[in-house]
């Protein structure tokens, strides 16, 4: 449905036309799951599917811009020691595919929106479709902002940002029409991200039936991610708003939006992929998944299962103190081959049907507590609560091990617990790099840049020590300073070469 095509979408989808697309109920459900396929399985080189944007690229790309994963492959090399150029595959391929999709869910608002005035859909379902078109729109902006653009603390929002498009590119006019837009700032691009969300929370179901309460949109979804988006801007009152209609304020934390829960155990997200945890995660599956090259199993799981292992656990992430040597996410969730530590999050090697994680319970709860000790500048009761509700269930004694107020002098020790936890829970889910972009300019938490990383040459198995202080580990692979052009991503040449007012715009040094 709706054939997507490269440089930002602008030639014209003509696979199905729009009045054929949207004319009975069926195909415009058809349209909508079309919509969620591109979301997965994109489109790579030569036709390959790689799971770009969100099946499983966001992922490996998110991982391998940080430090906590180890590179073993050629193929991530690129990212992985921030070589990209405008026309390196792996960015250049998440900018098409994210706004591909971006056009995707244009076309799907326009499409539901007439089927609506023509009496093919009620006001509710022409809402409810455009809701997950706009909660996808947002998605895909957000993670174009963490790679394109400069965080929203640098310059309050005034830097360059995307173009921003809310109108379906279907025909040689909207072509001309998409080609004039050009950057918008990054405030600005939150402002819409926003606006998609807020629609995306009043119209999306609350609750839908069987596995498609995890891989469609959901009301609590849009609040959720809504709690990552004010993160990115600092307005830490506004994540404790949008939160606070997710989790209550004791434990147990169980959502009255959605009945999202935290699993018993560290794994339960992982050993099925339909639990109360998984708030949104994109579908893969036996027969569509990313592919042997791209699937989630294949490029982080051992060698010795059936994975690849291109991507592992860095003894970065393995050796800090601030990681129990028996926290259970240890055992539970990496396995060693005597060479290296991989995560097991992801294991279904035959049928890489595991699903692409988007965000889950654990991260609102982190994100609320987060965000109530910043707003209140002290140790505060509700906000350890929240920690250890995700920390206390991977300790080998709660009782014994949980944190009290009195394990921290300030509102800053607290802040450093709560930012560690966030690098052991999601590790290997692509979070790292989304953290590092927000706090690039925080005045306690920056690393400062990209941070120096490990080399799959050095990183041999005795470097793997619980308890050792990563700065003692050897990096020959540079941090690369804030200030630095290669911390954002170069608008893809291919682009510029057929968009000229983007051709004006790219990012400074490419």
């Amino acid at each position: 449905m709706f054939a997507s095509c490269e440089v930002t979408d602008l030639t014209p989808q003509n696979a199905l036309s729009e009045e054929t697309g949207f004319e009975t109920p069926q195909r415009i459900e058809l349209a909508v799951l079309g919509m969620y396929n591109a979301a997965q399985s994109g489109f790579y080189a030569g036709g390959q599917v790689r799971g770009y944007p969100f099946g499983a690229a966001h992922i490996q790309q998110g991982d391998m811009r940080g430090e906590d994963m180890l590179n073993q492959a050629l193929f991530y090399a690129i990212t992985y020691e921030s070589t990209y150029s405008p026309a390196s595959a792996n960015n250049v391929f998440m900018w098409n595919t994210l706004f591909a999709l971006v056009n995707q869910a244009n076309v799907i608002i326009q499409g539901v929106q007439g089927a609506e005035s023509n009496g093919v859909l009620t006001e509710a379902e022409a809402n409810a479709y455009e809701a997950e078109a706009r909660f996808l729109r947002a998605l895909s902006y957000h993670q174009l902002l963490i790679h394109f653009a400069r965080p929203f603390g640098d310059n309050n929002g005034a830097n360059p940002g995307l173009p921003i498009r809310d109108f379906a590119v279907t025909n040689a006019s909207t072509v001309d029409v998409g080609i004039a837009v050009g950057r918008n700032t990054v405030a600005e691009c939150y402002d819409f991200i926003l606006s998609d969300l807020d629609f995306a929370e009043a119209n999306a179901p609350v609750t839908r039936g069987g596995n498609n309460q995890v891989v469609r949109v959901t009301s609590g979804a849009a609040v959720a991610l809504k709690t990552r988006v004010y993160q990115h801007l600092q307005d830490w009152a506004s994540v404790i708003t949008e939160a606070n209609k997710l989790v209550p304020n004791m434990a147990p934390f169980t959502s009255p939006v959605g009945n999202y829960a935290l699993q018993a155990s560290p794994a339960g997200p992982f050993t099925n992929n339909f639990t109360t945890e998984s708030i949104f995660s994109i579908l893969n599956s036996d027969v569509d998944n990313p592919g042997v090259n791209g699937a989630l199993a294949a490029m982080s799981g051992t060698p010795a299962l059936g994975g690849r292992g291109l991507i592992r656990i860095s003894p970065i992430a393995y050796n800090n103190p601030f990681w129990r040597a028996d926290d259970l996410r240890r055992s539970l969730l990496l396995t060693q081959d005597g060479r290296s530590y991989y995560t097991t999050k992801f294991d279904d090697y035959a049928g890489r049907s595991d699903n692409a994680p988007i965000i889950r319970y654990a991260e609102v709860l982190l994100n609320l507590s987060e965000a109530i000790v910043r707003n209140t500048n002290s140790v505060d009761a509700r906000a350890l609560a929240l920690l250890n509700a995700v920390r206390d269930r991977a300790l080998a004694s709660p009782t014994t091990q949980t944190y009290t107020a009195g394990d921290f002098a300030n509102a800053n020790a607290l802040l450093d617990a709560i930012l560690n936890e966030r690098r052991i829970e999601f590790l290997g889910e692509g979070l790292r790099w989304s953290d590092i972009h927000r706090l690039a300019l925080d005045p306690n938490f920056s690393t400062g840049g990209i941070p120096a990383k490990m080399s799959f040459g050095e990183a041999v198995f005795s470097t793997y020590n619980v308890n050792t202080n990563p700065n003692t580990l050897p990096k020959s692979i540079p941090a690369i300073p804030y200030s630095d052009f290669r911390f954002l991503w170069p608008i893809p040449a291919d682009e510029l070469a057929n968009n000229p007012t983007l051709a004006q715009q790219q990012n400074p040094g490419y």
